[in-house]
C-alpha cells in the first residue's frame, strides 16, 4: 500500500545522505587542511547547508512540502519569512538546551551555537519541508498517534535518532582519552549526524516492515 511512498523516501534519504558526505569531501580539494577533526566548524556548516538545500529541493520536488499554489505572492512570503524566522528560533533554542546541559556559556559560544545550527539543519528543517512552517502540526506530529503519513512517520523517527545520537555524543567528553574527537562539540555533532544518517536508514526500513499494519487518519 505504501510501496511508491517507501521508494520516494530512499530516494531522499540517499540523496540526503549523499550531500553529506560530498560536503564531507569536496571541501577538501579547495581548502588545505580541511578534516572533520582539525575544520570542524568548517566542516560542521558544510554538512548543515547540504542538507538544508538538498532537504528544501527534494521535498519540494516530491510535493512533500505543502502547497502554497493557490496562494497570493504575499502568503508565499510570509510562509518563507517565518520559515526562516523558525529556524532562527530553533537555533536559539538548541543553544539553549545545550548550555543547560553543561555546554561552556561563554568560552564555547560559536562551537555551541554551530552545534545548534547543526541539530536545527538535521530536524527543523525537515519538519518546515514536511509540514511547513505550523507549530500546531508539529505538535500533532510528535504526540502520541499523531502522525497522518508515512512522512510523519518518517519524520518522528529521524528526529528522534538525531537527538539521541548528539545525547550519546556527549558521553565520551569528559573521559581522559585526550583524543581530536573529544575537543567541544565534535563528538555531539558527529553522534548527531550519526544518528540522523541512522534514522534515515531506520525510518524506512521500519515503515516497510509495519506496512501492513499502518493505519492513518485523514488529514
Amino acid at each position: 500500500m505504501w510501496d511508491h511512498e517507501i521508494r520516494a523516501m530512499v530516494s531522499t534519504h540517499a540523496l540526503i545522505a549523499a550531500s553529506m558526505f560530498m560536503a564531507t569531501v569536496l571541501p577538501a580539494v579547495f581548502v588545505e587542511g580541511f578534516s572533520v577533526y582539525r575544520t570542524h566548524l568548517l566542516w560542521l556548516y558544510c554538512a548543515s547547508g547540504a542538507v538544508n538545500v538538498v532537504s528544501v529541493v527534494v521535498f519540494w520536488l516530491l510535493g512533500v512540502t505543502p502547497s502554497t499554489k493557490k496562494h497570493t505572492l504575499g502568503y508565499k512570503l510570509s510562509r518563507l519569512f517565518r520559515s526562516c524566522l523558525y529556524f532562527f528560533l530553533s537555533c536559539l533554542f538548541f543553544h539553549t538546551v545545550v548550555v543547560l546541559y553543561g555546554a561552556p556559556l561563554i568560552d564555547s559560544a560559536l562551537e555551541t551555537f554551530s552545534l545548534a545550527v547543526l541539530l536545527t539543519s538535521l530536524t527543523t528543517m525537515r519538519c518546515l519541508c514536511v509540514l511547513g512552517p505550523n507549530v500546531q502540526a508539529w505538535i500533532r506530529v510528535f504526540s502520541r498517534h499523531g502522525a497522518m503519513s508515512v512522512w510523519d512517520t518518517c519524520l518522528q523517527i529521524t528526529v528522534a535518532c538525531t537527538l539521541i545520537g548528539a545525547w550519546m555524543g556527549a558521553f565520551p567528553i569528559p573521559l581522559d582519552w585526550d583524543r581530536p574527537w573529544q575537543v567541544w562539540p565534535v563528538s555531539c555533532s558527529l553522534g548527531a549526524t550519526i544518528g540522523y544518517l541512522t534514522g534515515l536508514v531506520a525510518a524506512p526500513a521500519w515503515i516497510h516492515y509495519h506496512r501492513k499494519h499502518l493505519t492513518y487518519k485523514c488529514k
